[in-house]
């Protein structure tokens, strides 16, 4: 079976309750064995990492469904193997590289007067700037995915639009009072995919 189809979660709704969840290959099994035709019809598997719905045919056997969906997401597995084969043995070089910043003379000055000289302290701003970085990706792509799941599955619930301001204004007190009285499996769900859309809640 297709890596593609472990590699990542997805949880399944009937309606707006939770059936399955778990890998593609997990969910699609389970559904499958679980549900009649009518309601896998009706049913929607969301992609947890992204909150968009993944479109799965369910014709024919489990085993059809599953052959189908891994030629549709592609196996990464000859990728993954032929990547670590081209890595070397061994403890990677950790050395210093040397390169050549211009800076303004206002600037070395500013460097020079700071614990451990100019060399330490670009070191750690540096690192300081990719952390903030990662930190203001991982909010948008937390934000992103709420953003998808709740057009898709709430957009037309009680405060929706409201919920989705507080979602973007940072204002989680505000975007858990409005999504408080949702459908519990659909509440839930939202509360998962906006873990991290939070600033405060990344510090």
């Amino acid at each position: 079976m297709s890596n593609a189809l472990t590699r990542f979660s997805c949880t399944a709704f009937l309606g707006v309750g939770v059936v399955a969840s778990g890998s593609l290959q997990h969910v699609v099994t389970t559904v499958k064995d679980a549900l009649s035709d009518r309601e896998l019809t009706q049913l929607l598997i969301f992609n947890d990492s992204t909150g968009k719905p993944i479109d799965v045919d369910f014709r024919g056997k489990t085993d059809d469904v599953l052959k189908r969906l891994g030629e549709q997401f592609g196996d990464s597995s000859s990728t993954e193997v032929n990547h670590q084969t081209t890595r070397r043995v061994g403890r990677p070089k950790l050395g210093v590289v040397s390169g050549e910043v211009t800076l303004l003379p206002r600037h070395w000055e500013w460097l020079k007067c700071q614990p451990g000289g100019a060399s330490v302290t670009l070191r750690k701003l540096i690192d300081e700037a990719r952390r903030t970085g990662e930190q203001q990706s991982t909010i948008r792509e937390s934000q992103e995915a709420t953003y998808n799941f709740m057009t898709a599955m709430a957009g037309d619930f009680h405060q929706y639009e409201e919920a989705l301001r507080a979602l973007y204004a940072g204002d989680s007190d505000r975007f858990y009072h409005f999504i408080d009285d949702w459908a519990p499996d659909i509440r839930n769900h939202v509360k998962r995919l906006a873990a991290n859309a939070f600033p405060e809640e990344n510090l």
